[in-house]
């Protein structure tokens, strides 16, 4: 909630509908009202929420993302299968065009936050998710129906384009708990595409081995259906100033003529002052909804560090999904069946890292902000992300150098387990921390780590295959783990100065009190 001019006696509404509340200023004898949610206990914040509501609604976005995640990596293992039969008989495939078909799904992914974010800040969570959930079932159709490698890559960007869950579900944790209670949520917000990341590879080897690759997809249409219905019943908006928007403009409506204006703090703070009020809803709001995510990341520098780290931490997932594959099959000469069955290993070691999140990240955070004479900051959120940092150089090396000396397979599991540990170690805490640091701006600030991590996703996962045919897997993979040292620092620095840093952005949380 955003607190402007808390020193302002409450004014009971002028409606009759429930116990709303508001701030009276008088500014040039036009009378303005701020709408507020009343502090002693509100039934439209969402922080107020019922505790099992809440956690209906997180459900509903942890079965969202595993139905996204298991919709993008199904089709990993059998990138060269659905390569060959969508390519012309006389031509043949290239493992580039394998690589690019599963990484092509980030670059969606890099230019659909972009809008959503500003149109969720703008119209609220529940119209941005629902309509892009009904164009997500329309691109996996398209995908499903494809008949050529062309438009299967295209349907697989469009899906991407279109999932709104990676960026808004942290976000929406925002929205429903206070700083001290996202660390569970934020934690199993990130399971859910771990165990999609694991049982898809799985399903869509087994379903494709039987049924062929277009049922495969097919079934993750279907999956994406059920969400859809349920997000319909069940899910309500979570964003306090769409809430409070519409309650201003009921509240106008029952003081039609009385000179009244009602508006939020919120937009009171983007319009720059009462006087230079611009309508709301109008096309010059929206024109600015949709800059603000560039306007916050290239406003803060903290979000512009972070961004990076975060993007090339990512990136390493998709680095692991393309190799892992052709690693198993050509030095181990496992099926595709037992190939997909490995792929959980991944998974085993990423779901550790969720535990140990959903288990510290909110007690160290307590911990810190105890210390700190019970003062909370963002940077209480990095400690595990600086663990995950620094053991990430020594997991990206093993991957690499284990193939060379082809040892039994579970020492390269167990690899495979330690690189998904390291990755969600250091990914987790990174969005909370931003969650925290950016309050309303949240969404737009994900937004900047999602565009340059989709972006490094895409086309970082390009660089293995010439490395490796060039310099091996040991010495290919050690170029990787040197630039994962290279970035290892970013979240030491942040914890160490990332609250002074902060004071240079406009957006951070604590210019907004």
């Amino acid at each position: 909630m955003i607190g402007t001019g808390e020193t302002q006696p409450l004014l009971r509404s002028l409606t009759n509908e429930g116990q709303q509340y508001a701030l009276d200023i008088d500014n040039d004898k036009t009378e303005t009202i701020i709408v507020e949610f009343d502090p002693a206990g509100d039934g439209e914040n969402p922080l107020d929420w019922p505790t099992p509501f809440k956690w209906t609604i997180v459900s509903l976005l942890v079965m969202t993302a595993f139905t996204v995640t298991m919709a993008c990596m199904s089709v990993v293992p059998l990138a060269n299968e659905i390569v060959h039969d969508l390519s012309p008989p006389d031509s043949s495939s290239s493992k580039s065009a394998s690589v690019l078909l599963v990484t092509i799904w980030e670059l969606g992914e890099a230019a659909g936050p972009l809008l959503i974010a500003p149109l969720s800040e703008m119209y609220g969570r529940y119209p941005v998710m629902n309509a892009c959930n009904i164009l997500f079932i329309a691109a996996t159709i398209f995908a499903a129906t494809s008949n050529s490698v062309s438009q299967f890559v295209l349907a697989r960007m469009l899906t991407g384009l279109v999932v709104a869950v990676n960026v808004l579900n942290p976000a929406i944790v925002g929205d429903l708990f206070i700083s001290e209670q996202r660390g569970s949520a934020v934690s199993l917000i990130f399971l859910a595409p771990l165990l999609g990341g694991a049982l898809g590879p799985l399903i869509g080897s087994a379903v494709a081995q039987t049924y062929g690759w277009r049922t495969s997809v097919w079934m993750c249409a279907m999956l994406a259906m059920t969400c859809e219905v349920l997000f319909l019943v069940c899910f309500r908006e979570t964003y306090q100033v769409s809430i409070l928007r519409k309650r201003a403009k009921k509240m106008a409506e029952h003081a039609a003529n009385s000179g009244k204006t009602f508006k939020t703090a919120f937009d009171v703070a983007e319009e720059g002052g009462l006087e230079n009020a611009a309508p709301s809803g109008s096309w010059s709001r929206l024109r600015d909804a949709v800059q603000r995510p560039v306007q916050v990341l290239f406003g803060s520098g903290v979000l512009m560090a972070m961004s990076l780290f975060g993007s090339i931490v990512f990136a390493f997932f998709y680095v692991e999904s393309t190799s892992l594959a052709g690693i198993l099959q050509d030095v181990y000469g496992l099926s595709p069946m037992a190939v997909g069955v490995c792929y959980a290993s991944f998974t085993i070691g990423s779901i550790c890292s969720v535990f140990i999140c959903n288990h510290l990240l909110d007690r160290i955070y307590i911990r810190l902000r105890d210390t700190n004479k019970g003062v909370g900051q963002p940077e209480h959120r990095l400690p595990l992300s600086i663990i995950g940092a620094l053991t990430l150089p020594l997991a990206v090396a093993a991957f690499g150098w284990i193939p060379e000396f082809a040892p039994p397979l579970f020492i390269m599991l167990l690899a495979v387990s330690f690189l998904g540990c390291t990755l969600m170690l250091a990914l987790i805490p990174v969005m909370a921390f931003i969650v925290d640091a950016f309050g309303v701006y949240s969404a737009s600030a994900l937004t900047g780590v999602m565009v340059t991590r989709c972006l490094m996703g895409t086309f970082m996962p390009l660089t293995a295959p010439p490395l490796v045919d060039n310099f091996g897997y040991g010495w290919g993979f050690s170029v990787l783990a040197l630039l994962a040292l290279l970035i290892a620092p970013i979240p030491i620095l942040m914890m160490r100065y990332g609250q002074r840093w902060r004071q240079f952005s406009k957006f951070s949380r604590e210019q907004q009190s």
